[in-house]
C-alpha cells in the first residue's frame, strides 16, 4: 500500500517539505490504525517512528495521569512524532485519539538506514522539520506559560510565500503574507499596531473593495475574483480579520506596509473564499488583483481622509449631545441669579442660564470648526496611482473608482481637482489638526470653570454643585 497523494500535499503545505522528497522517503512506510481512545504514545517514552496522519484526528496532552491537560490537535496531513528525524529524545507530550485515527509511520531505523543512503534528501527534510517544531513549540509555550488564546491546532504548518528578497516561511494560521511580515521585523517601532485604529481598517476595506468594482467594470479582473475581494472587505468591515493587520503605526515609505497589509490579508481571504488554500496566490494575487490600478500613494492618502470621516461622525455626535445637554441646562437655571466675575473679582449679575448657554455656543462653534474642516477630506485621490497622473489605470478609472467609493462608504465623495496637487499636499491633516485642538482647548476651558465654580463648599465659590459621579481613588 502507497500513500495517498492528497495526504502527501497537505503534509508538504503544514511542514514546508516537498511532495516529492515526503513521497521519496515515505515510500518504506506503513499504515497504522488506532482505535477510538486509544493512546498512540505516552510522554517521555522513547520516539519509535515518525509518521504522517492519514485519517482522524489526535490531540496533544501534557502531563501524566489526573494531572494532563490538552495543548492542542493535530489534523489528517500532519506530521507526527518527527522528532525521531533529529536524535533520540523521548516524547515531550503525549498523543491521543478519542475517534481512531489511521497514521503512515516510518520506523526509526529505516530512518536511520535512510540517512546513510540518502543524506542531501535527509537533510533538507530534517531542515524542514526543524523550523516546524520550533514554530509548534512557541505556540505550545504560549499556550501553557503565557496564558495566550492560541487555537487548538498547533500543527497547522506553514506556507512558503516568495518576494524580491527570497523566501518567507509563512504560517498557515495567518492571512497576511510575506510583504506584512518583512514590514514587522523591519519596523517594530512603536509597538503599536494599525488594528488598534478600527476606522482605518475599515476604511483600506473600503478602498479595496471599491477599486475591485471599478476594476471589474473596466475589465481588469473577472467577476470571480471581483466577488471574492468584495466579500473579503465586507467581512473586515463586519469586524472580522481585524487581528491580521498587524504592521506597527510607524513604518518606513509613505504606508506601503500598510497597503500589502491589506492587499495581502484580502487576497487570502478571497483565496478562502474561492476554495483555494492561502498563498495560492496564482489564483488571487495581492498585488495583481486586490491592488490592481492602484498605488500606496493614492489608496494611503484616501483611506486616511475615510477614516478621519469615520472617527468625525463620532466624535460630532459625542459633541452634538454634550451641546444638547448644556442647553437644557441652559434652559432650566434660566432664573438662577449668580454673580459673574471678571479676573476671579465680582462684576455684574448674571444667570446661571446665561453661564451654560455660553458653553453650548462654545460646543457648537467647535463642531462647526470641525465640520468645516472635514469638507476637504471629500476630495480624495484615487485613481491618481503613484504621483498623480494616472499612469498604469484604464481610462476612466479614477472617475468610476470614486463613483464606487462613495456608494460603498456612503460619503459624498469627490475625485481631487488636481491630483498631483492631492496626492502630495496634507494641508487639509494640518487644518483638521487645528480645528480638533481648538475643540479640545473649549472643552478644556469649560471643565475648568465648572471646577472652579464648585469649589467649596465652605471656603470656595459654591457657585455650582457638580453631583458626585465616582469615589476618588
Amino acid at each position: 500500500m502507497l500513500i495517498k497523494q492528497n495526504i502527501i500535499k497537505l503534509a508538504a503545505k503544514a511542514t514546508g517539505i516537498t511532495e516529492k522528497d515526503l513521497s521519496n522517503f515515505f515510500t518504506e512506510g506503513r499504515e497504522q490504525v488506532y482505535r477510538s481512545n486509544e493512546w498512540i504514545f505516552h510522554e517521555s517514552t522513547p520516539r519509535r517512528w515518525a509518521g504522517i496522519i492519514l485519517e482522524g484526528e489526535v490531540e496533544l496532552v501534557r502531563g501524566l495521569h489526573g494531572s494532563s491537560r490538552k495543548v492542542g490537535s493535530m489534523a489528517a496531513g500532519s506530521m507526527i512524532s518527527e522528532s525521531a528525524f533529529l536524535g533520540d529524545d523521548s516524547h515531550g507530550n503525549g498523543a491521543f485519539t478519542r475517534n481512531g485515527v489511521k497514521i503512515w509511520q516510518i520506523s526509526r531505523e529505516k530512518i536511520d538506514a535512510f540517512r546513510e543512503t540518502e543524506p542531501d534528501l535527509f537533510y533538507r527534510i530534517v531542515s524542514r522539520i526543524a523550523v516546524s517544531i520550533n514554530r509548534r513549540m512557541r505556540i505550545l509555550n504560549d499556550k501553557l506559560f503565557q496564558n495566550k488564546k492560541t487555537d487548538d491546532t498547533v500543527t497547522s504548518g506553514f506556507r512558503l510565500e516568495h518576494d524580491s528578497l527570497g523566501t518567507r516561511d509563512i504560517s498557515n494560521d495567518v492571512y497576511y503574507g510575506v510583504q506584512t511580515q518583512r514590514a514587522m521585523e523591519n519596523f517594530a517601532i512603536s509597538g503599536i499596531h494599525i488594528n488598534n485604529f478600527e476606522h482605518m481598517i475599515e476604511a483600506l476595506a473600503m478602498v479595496k473593495k471599491a477599486a475591485a468594482m471599478a476594476n471589474h467594470e473596466l475589465g481588469r479582473i473577472d467577476q470571480a475574483r471581483m466577488e471574492a475581494i468584495a466579500q473579503a472587505c465586507d467581512e473586515i468591515l463586519y469586524g472580522k480579520l481585524h487581528d491580521q493587520f498587524t504592521v506597527d503605526m510607524f513604518q518606513g515609505g509613505a504606508g506601503t506596509s500598510t497597503n500589502m497589509n491589506a492587499n495581502e490579508v484580502i487576497a487570502n481571504r478571497g483565496l478562502e473564499i474561492l476554495g483555494y488554500n492561502k498563498g495560492e496566490y496564482q489564483y488571487l494575487h495581492p498585488n495583481d488583483h486586490v491592488n490592481c490600478s492602484q498605488s500606496t500613494n493614492d489608496i494611503y492618502p484616501t483611506a486616511i481622509k475615510l477614516a478621519v470621516l469615520l472617527a468625525k461622525k463620532n466624535l460630532v455626535h459625542a459633541m452634538e449631545k454634550l451641546r444638547n445637554s448644556l442647553e437644557r441646562k441652559a434652559e432650566a437655571f434660566k432664573d438662577v441669579l449668580k454673580m459673574g466675575r471678571t479676573e476671579n473679582q465680582d462684576a455684574v449679575p448674571m444667570t446661571l442660564g446665561q453661564e451654560f448657554s455660553a458653553y453650548a455656543v462654545m460646543i457648537d462653534s467647535a463642531i462647526n470648526s470641525i465640520e468645516q474642516a472635514a469638507e476637504a477630506f471629500r476630495d480624495v485621490n484615487m485613481g491618481a496611482t503613484a504621483i498623480g497622473t494616472g499612469i498604469n489605470s484604464p481610462p476612466g478609472y479614477a472617475t468610476l473608482v470614486v463613483k464606487k467609493l462613495t456608494q460603498v462608504s456612503g460619503f459624498q465623495l469627490r475625485r481631487a481637482k488636481n491630483l498631483v496637487e492631492a496626492t502630495q499636499n496634507a494641508g487639509i491633516f494640518v487644518h483638521m489638526s487645528a480645528n480638533l485642538k481648538l475643540a479640545a482647548v473649549q472643552i478644556s476651558k469649560i471643565c475648568n470653570d465648572l471646577r472652579w465654580l464648585s469649589s467649596g463648599p465652605r471656603c470656595g465659590l459654591n457657585d455650582d454643585h457638580l453631583p458626585q459621579i465616582g469615589r476618588a481613588h
